[in-house]
């Protein structure tokens, strides 16, 4: 499980990465694809949001209840400030997909706000939260958690072999990414 959360960290650092070079792009003036930013933040708002954070979430609370350390709500409190931000980004992103006129100044303000927080919690997460779970957890542990995560543990639609083609114009241009970088 531990390792699925970093796998999981990875995958969002590409596409963080992804958002912070388009946001460059509009902070300079030149066109970006909305609809490629848009899947970014869908993806994060159904993948990351809604398994993720909730698997980090009840991992979090075992570990607090294993080790009898007070429940931090840090981490709770941050995927739910996570959420709010993806929530108002999307809604610009929605408008800006309908024509209407969102200020560009806007968009990248909201934009580089969201990357700088999904950078900073993952941070705070491997430094502070998954060396702690890495300590304390054993293997019985991890099988215990894996239970209590079974109805959020999902599919991930973008990173996995599956034939979901939710996001294969995202999937697409992460692999001609790939090559071009050669991660």
């Amino acid at each position: 499980m531990l390792k699925r959360l970093m796998r999981d960290h990875q995958h969002i650092a590409i596409l963080l990465n992804i958002l912070t070079n388009k946001n460059a792009r509009l902070a300079e003036g030149e066109a970006v694809n909305f609809n490629l930013v848009r899947d970014i933040v869908e993806y994060m708002q159904g993948y990351a949001e809604h398994s993720h954070h909730p698997v980090e979430d009840i991992t979090y609370h075992y570990y607090a209840q294993k080790m009898s350390v007070p429940n931090s709500d840090q981490l709770r409190d941050e995927h739910e400030r996570l959420a709010q931000v993806s929530g108002s980004l999307m809604y610009s992103l929605n408008m800006i997909l309908s024509d209407i006129v969102v200020s560009r100044e806007k968009l990248i303000n909201d934009l580089a706000n969201y990357i700088k927080l999904q950078l900073e919690h993952m941070q705070f997460e491997e430094t502070e939260v998954f060396p702690h779970f890495a300590k304390a957890l054993d293997a019985s542990d991890w099988q215990k958690i894996e239970h209590l995560c079974h109805k959020k543990l999902v599919v991930d639609p973008l990173f996995s072999q599956n034939d979901n083609v939710i996001f294969e114009e995202l999937r697409q241009y992460i692999v001609k990414s790939d090559k071009k970088i050669n991660i």
